[in-house]
């Protein structure tokens, strides 16, 4: 099993390097040519680069907590409260990424229109649809891993 989360925990790393990259040199200079192409909407680019920089956070924290999570299931101890505490951090981190996004549609769209670029609100539209698919995955296995905690625990006190 541990080669099987060793790979994980590589995939989890490499996952994180480009939204770190992205962070570093695409996100400024997305904010500041959409404030040079609209100089009316220009205010709204540090809040909105504040807001992508909160939901990288967020993203990074749940990368954080599937370390975690990886890690326990190498010590043995994937049926513990600390899994599900980690699946249901997980949840949070993408209920919030996802509501972050929902905010930032009308901003998306705008920079949409301006740059002729219909992609950028499906891109938007999927980042949504994959949070919302990754929280409702989380609580699943939130609560499937506490049905098996108490059949375990029941389990335990029978023998």
């Amino acid at each position: 099993m541990k080669r099987e989360t060793l790979f994980l925990k590589l995939a989890v790393f490499l996952i994180g390097l480009p939204i770190l990259a992205a962070c570093i040199f695409v996100l400024p200079r997305l904010t500041a040519f959409f404030a040079a192409l609209y100089p009316k909407f220009a205010y709204l680019q540090y809040p909105f680069l504040a807001g992508l920089y909160i939901t990288a956070l967020v993203f990074f924290a749940a990368l954080y907590q599937t370390f975690k999570l990886l890690t326990y299931i190498d010590k043995n101890e994937a049926f513990s409260e600390l899994s599900v505490t980690s699946l249901k951090n997980i949840k949070y981190c993408a209920v919030i990424i996802g509501v972050f996004y929902v905010a930032f549609m009308p901003v998306i769209y705008l920079m949409a229109e301006a740059d002729d670029t219909p992609g950028m609100v499906i891109i938007g539209m999927t980042i949504i649809f994959g949070c919302m698919v990754i929280a409702v995955f989380a609580a699943v296995l939130q609560k499937l891993l506490q049905n098996a905690i108490a059949i375990k625990s029941e389990n335990d006190l029978t023998i």
